[in-house]
């Protein structure tokens, strides 16, 4: 990590006040980076923050418009839901699709127009394993990221001609406050034994942690690898080949 610097360097982070999203902040900023951090509401106390709701076109341009010109954008806001095709609503369905899917391609966009501008950037997309694995009771969350997959590989094609990289990350379960959550409200006084169950289920045996990903990876491969455009990382702990 001594090596992984992001002097003069500006970042936006969506998702930025939680899990992955907060963990890859605090790291660029300790690399060096002018961290803008983007959620939904401004983070108290920090006056590197601004308010966007990614899935809405006009406070994703006017976020922008007032960070100016960019050098790394990390799509790391997401909802996630638990539900079959049998139990997913249509309005389950379309809240995943404008948070994942469309604020994705929103923030790629205003951040594609700076980028093209400069003819140089990095945009980091989070995608899942759920984009090319068949898990139960995922059904909208698995369209969304499969989206996100192919946004980022259609991306990448189209701006390899500007100098911008375009690659995504594919995570498997990483413990984040969501899990938490999850886990507290769909199986109260048994959070312990859930836990172990969920990390039981990828072949490392536990689930990966928001600061492992950003410093193993995020960071030093899919920012600063500079031969490295057009690729989805799978950080699954063995999920992919070792089931």
């Amino acid at each position: 990590m001594s090596q992984f610097r992001l002097e003069n360097q500006r970042a936006v982070i969506t998702g930025a006040a939680s899990g992955i999203g907060r963990a890859i902040a605090a790291l660029f900023a300790e690399a060096g980076a002018n961290v803008v951090r983007m959620d939904l509401n401004a983070i108290p106390a920090n006056p590197t923050s601004i308010a966007c709701d990614v899935s809405d076109e006009s406070s994703v341009n006017a976020a922008f418009t007032a960070i100016g010109p960019i050098d790394i954008l990390v799509n790391s806001a997401g909802v996630s839901h638990i539900g079959n095709v049998l139990s997913t609503t249509p309005a389950d369905f379309d809240r995943l699709f404008r948070v994942n899917v469309r604020g994705t391609y929103l923030c790629m966009a205003a951040a594609a127009r700076i980028m093209t501008q400069q003819k140089s950037g990095v945009i980091l997309n989070l995608a899942s394993i759920a984009a090319t694995a068949g898990l139960a009771d995922r059904f909208a969350y698995s369209m969304t990221k499969g989206a996100v997959l192919s946004m980022t590989l259609s991306a990448a094609k189209d701006l390899l001609a500007h100098n911008i990289r375009v690659n995504c990350i594919s995570p498997a379960r990483v413990h984040t406050p969501f899990v938490d959550d999850y886990v507290a409200k769909n199986y109260p006084g048994r959070e312990a034994e859930t836990l172990r169950t969920l990390s039981a289920s990828q072949p490392i045996g536990r689930m990966g942690t928001p600061e492992e990903l950003t410093r193993m990876s995020i960071g030093p491969i899919a920012v600063k690898a500079a031969f490295l455009t057009g690729a989805d990382m799978p950080l699954d702990g063995g999920f992919q080949n070792l089931r």
